[in-house]
């Protein structure tokens, strides 16, 4: 299955999951959800190695396998290249057997030294790690593959995750338990290691130990204005400041000072809500119980970018800043050192995105219809719609700024955008005319006028059926109804569709022809057959 399907499967799944119970949703956890399908995950796994070097000789414990170089430096040197055997002693000769079993890499190296200076004096001993040994650790519970694993002996949990073929999408991320095999049970929250890179959310493994990964059963959410708003696995004994900062803290925006929690009461049924300060939370360190949710509210208008922009031909295009409610079209425009001397503003339009965005469910269906299915109404209805230009305000810059009409001046919204392209001073002829092109504009001149100008109509044009597409708003008018052109209109001149050809039409008389007669033919034996 290639990396689209396994995304595909794993958000159906994960879709299918959530409605019956709610499922962490923070980005990381795709991290270990969709491991390369080919991946083995059998206990012999020579080709992993851990992700780090070196090791904390404080941390790293010593056990058989482990290949350590030994040089004592005095008045005779001695290098040796020892491993410690499969009880977890160390053999040196003249010094004999040092029990280096369970212990610190530190506390093996104190003990060897030990030993030598007992044999050797006024000697220096020099110590050093040469390879790890490997260690054998299972990777247990809701996991896609529970199984044992080979991994070099200084690996973290994250290693032994990465090295398996993944976690389920109802892993438990922050309460995985490490069981040592001695008992000793220690509980890791694998995303702070993953978020922060606390060390101690992903220690070293042991040899025999085993990491059990629960199932997701409760959970606690923050929502709002914070870094990394989600739903996460509850951990018990987490306060609610301790979550805000897992989720990465909060957003320039964040209203701090009434910080909501929102609780079920101890029936499992009512909603509770109780309002904090967040230095509250941090002072009384608020602890958090199953399915909490924090509520951050946002300031509103906090840093809210209230700009517009022009684009085209104005002297200075750019962005600029507006007053609320205050600002307008016109303030703007000579904000922007005015129109320059070739700017169109029979095509300069407004366009204003902010607000919701309606779907017309009319349209939608309509699309849907074959064309030889949709009635007049419909076709006309979707010809208008595909007209319209989304977000556009309907403004006249030419009785504006030409006429000072103050009806046109409207007050601008941030978001807005002013555009103003270069003028067209031509008409554009199009279709069947004998020199389709672009005529320079003239001031009075007609459709037919423009149409002479092209060489006249062609020999297949549709001479009755001439149409004018306005540059400002992409209507479609009859040639016969405009009273004006203006700069960018298009004349469209269609094409007569060609006569049937003759072949056809003989082959269509045959059949017609070969039809009637039969119909004759099947009357006459009706005929004589009732006589």
């Amino acid at each position: 299955m290639n990396i689209k399907k396994q995304i595909f499967v794993y958000f159906l799944a994960l879709s299918a999951a959530a409605a019956a119970q709610q499922i962490p949703d923070y980005n990381e956890r795709a991290l270990f959800l969709l491991k390369d399908s080919l991946a083995s995950g059998s206990v012999l796994q020579p080709q992993v190695e851990a992700t780090e070097g070196s090791i904390d000789p404080a941390e790293y414990i010593t056990g058989p396998g482990d290949k350590l170089f030994i040089s004592i430096s005095g008045i005779e040197d001695v290098n040796l290249n020892l491993v410690i055997n499969q009880e977890g002693q160390l053999f040196i000769p003249h010094v004999g057997g040092i029990d280096l079993k369970d212990n610190t890499f530190a506390k093996a190296k104190e003990k060897i030294k030990a030993a030598i200076n007992r044999y050797y004096k006024n000697v220096d001993v020099f110590i050093s790690l040469v390879d790890f040994r490997k260690i054998k650790v299972s990777l247990l519970g809701d996991v896609r593959r529970p199984s044992s694993f080979v991994l070099p002996g200084n690996s973290r949990l994250i290693d032994l995750v990465m090295a398996s073929t993944g976690l389920n999408q109802t892993s438990n991320y922050r309460n995985i338990k490490i069981i040592s095999r001695g008992g000793d049970t220690v509980t890791c929250d694998l995303l702070s290691f993953i978020r922060f890179g606390s060390r101690s959310q992903n220690p070293m493994l042991h040899e025999g130990d085993a990491a059990i990964v629960d199932r997701i059963n409760e959970t606690v959410s923050v929502f709002g204005p914070v870094k990394y708003p989600a739903i996460y696995e509850y951990v018990a004994g987490e306060t609610a400041d301790e979550l805000i900062n897992l989720a990465g803290g909060f957003l320039f925006n964040a209203k701090k000072d009434t910080i909501e929690i929102v609780r079920y009461s101890a029936d499992g049924k009512t909603l509770t809500s109780s309002y904090y300060s967040y230095n509250q939370l941090v002072n009384e360190k608020t602890v958090l119980y199953p399915q909490d949710k924090i509520l951050v509210r946002g300031i509103p208008d906090y840093y809210t970018e209230k700009l517009v922009r022009i684009d085209g031909f104005v002297e200075h295009p750019g962005y600029y800043k507006i007053n609320e409610n205050k600002t307008t079209l016109s303030d703007i425009i000579k904000e922007a050192g005015g129109f320059r001397n070739n700017a169109s503003l029979i095509e300069a339009t407004l366009s204003r995105s902010m607000g919701s965005v309606e779907i017309d469910p009319e349209l939608e269906r309509i699309k849907l219809i074959p064309r030889a299915e949709l009635t007049d109404d419909e076709y006309d209805y979707l010809k208008a719609k595909s007209r319209q230009r989304t977000g556009k305000v309907v403004v006249d810059f030419v009785k504006l700024f030409k006429d000072n009409n103050q009806e046109e001046n409207v007050i601008l919204r941030r978001g807005d955008i002013i555009n103003v392209p270069e003028a067209k001073n031509y008409v554009i002829m199009l279709g069947q005319v004998v020199s389709p092109g672009n005529i320079m504009y003239q001031e009075g001149l007609t459709v037919y006028d423009y149409i002479k100008l092209a060489g006249g109509y062609s020999w297949r044009a549709l001479e009755g059926d001439v149409r004018v597409v306005k540059a400002n708003t992409g209507e479609w008018v009859d040639a016969d109804d405009v009273d004006k052109l203006d700069p960018g209109d298009t004349i469209w001149i269609p094409e007569n569709p060609p006569a049937p050809r003759f072949w056809d039409i003989f082959k269509d008389s045959l059949t017609i022809i070969g039809q009637v007669a039969s119909v004759v033919a099947a009357t006459v034996a009706v005929i004589i057959a009732t006589r």
